[in-house]
């Protein structure tokens, strides 16, 4: 059963995906006309555009992670493929690196591909170090004192204890386990955006394009085979229902 907090950012999640899709049509447009149709000005435009896309959404993500960050762990309005490759709560940020090997961008010089496999070694960094803090993050749920606290509860569950002071007790945890994970995202989602900027400060407009023609592709693409495969799981779901019936 989804919270209304989860059916509130579903709805804004929608309409950003509807949004990206629309950008898209107009990446691959561009990405495929002739070199000598290119205006500069216009190619710049759109990647303007999509950028400030992608910074309305980690504003919109960071406003409504300190409602409720354990959604955006576990999240609804995305299916269980598309959770299946995220990356604390997001695309990998070295998956960027990858697509670029996988693309075909238009005269990528030499100098270009050397300033982008130094940005991939700062970005695989930073990657290991917001991973470490994650661990950390996760081994301190078998620390002393959460041990402790696990066994006050259980105490009071059999009928000892103060019950007001154990609750207590749990909500400060709760809290220190939550500022936790909420600064791991946002450490994640900060590698993300500078894995973006990194890339795109290093190419040609024209390359941007096809770049983000590549990567919203793929993000696009998985989100519908995702939702695909959720449909047919439901449906299949339905049909040995009935036959029960």
């Amino acid at each position: 059963m989804t919270t209304q907090f989860e059916e509130r950012f579903s709805e804004f999640f929608e309409k950003w995906v509807c949004q990206l899709e629309q950008v898209q049509h107009q990446l691959l447009k561009l990405s495929k006309q002739d070199a000598l149709l290119h205006n500069e000005a216009e190619l710049q435009a759109l990647v303007s555009k999509v950028t400030t896309l992608h910074k309305e959404y980690y504003t919109a993500k960071w406003a409504a992670a300190h409602q409720d960050v354990l959604a955006f762990f576990c999240p609804v309005w995305s299916s269980p493929l598309e959770n299946a490759f995220s990356w604390l709560t997001g695309w990998k940020p070295s998956m960027l690196f990858q697509l670029m090997r996988k693309t075909r961008l238009a005269n990528v010089s030499e100098q270009q591909l050397r300033k982008i496999e130094e940005l991939r070694l700062k970005i695989r960094f930073e990657e290991e170090r917001v991973e470490r803090e994650m661990e950390r993050q996760q081994v301190a749920m078998a620390d002393q004192k959460m041990v402790e606290l696990a066994r006050l509860t259980a105490r009071i569950r059999n009928g000892g204890g103060a019950v007001a002071e154990v609750e207590g007790l749990v909500d400060v945890a709760m809290k220190v386990m939550l500022s936790g994970l909420e600064r791991v995202m946002k450490a994640a989602d900060c590698v993300r955006l500078k894995a973006l900027k990194g890339v795109l400060d290093l190419l040609t407009p024209l390359q941007c394009v096809e770049f983000l023609a590549a990567t919203g592709m793929v993000q696009i693409r998985l989100r519908q085979w995702g939702r695909k495969r959720s449909n047919l799981i439901d449906l299949n779901q339905t049909k040995d229902l009935a036959s029960c019936v």
